[in-house]
């Protein structure tokens, strides 16, 4: 339901980094479920950019920093993760916010 909510009402970017990364974690984790990866990407309806490797703003987390660059450079209004190095990120925008945030201001005033 939250990923539909996303998708449904807002336009859903995701940089390489992120698939990347998405793929590296089922491979070490659930080496036996990456095709349902392949179908959820596939299925999705998101728009696929690069993430820059360096940008103006620095985190603690070097891991993160092409995520957090790609929502710079691509002017995402909402970042949506429970990752602590960006929630401790002072930034107007992109909004940060937790998916239990996201539910609460998007999903359950909707209904």
């Amino acid at each position: 339901m939250f990923l539909n909510h996303v998708c449904e009402n807002h336009e859903l970017i995701l940089c390489d980094h992120i698939i990347n990364e998405s793929y590296e974690v089922a491979n070490k984790r659930f080496p036996s479920k990456i095709s349902v990866l392949d179908t959820l990407f596939a299925k999705l309806r998101y728009e696929l950019v690069p993430a820059p490797r360096t940008g103006n703003i620095h985190m603690q987390d070097i891991k993160d920093q092409p995520i957090l660059n790609a929502a710079l450079s691509y002017g995402v209004d909402i970042l949506i993760t429970g990752d602590k190095h960006f929630l401790e990120l002072d930034l107007e925008v992109p909004q940060i916010i937790r998916p239990s945030e996201y539910k609460e201001n998007f999903i359950d005033s909707s209904i």
